[in-house]
């Protein structure tokens, strides 16, 4: 009884996990904007075509509005958190330290994404004056 129990499980553990891999598995790219590192450095090394600059800055025009969610979401979260701020004495770090923390480095990655996506965007329109996107 307890060895078809234990099959039973292995069995299901092992199903889903290679469930779990052939989800993984699936490309990246299957909305077009997902890429690899390495898939971004080499399209940014050869990039000299308006297309692959385009392409360049709606990739991180997309990851700049997608970090600004996350940032969103977790000044949500710090602002929620400071509100049960304990004592002096409360172990380092806070939880809300984590969430100031992660609020940061979210609204960071978007400054960061959004002067690449800026710079991809002059390349591929040299003619056009460059714009200053702001994120708050």
């Amino acid at each position: 009884m307890m060895k078809k129990g234990f099959l039973a499980a292995s069995a299901l553990s092992l199903i889903l996990v290679s469930v779990g891999s052939a989800q993984g598995a699936v490309s990246p790219t299957e909305d077009g904007d997902q890429y690899t590192q390495a898939q971004l450095k080499q399209l940014a090394r050869e990039a000299h075509t308006t297309e692959q600059y385009n392409a360049l800055a709606n990739y991180y025009e997309k990851r700049s509005k997608d970090y600004l969610q996350q940032a969103a979401e977790e000044r949500h979260e710090w602002v929620r958190r400071s509100q049960n701020v304990m004592g002096l004495f409360a172990k380092y770090p806070r939880p809300v330290d984590s969430a100031r923390y992660l609020y940061e480095y979210y609204f960071e990655k978007a400054s960061e994404a959004g002067a690449l996506s800026a710079k991809y965007s002059q390349l591929a329109n040299p003619a056009a004056p460059a714009t200053i996107q702001s994120h708050m």
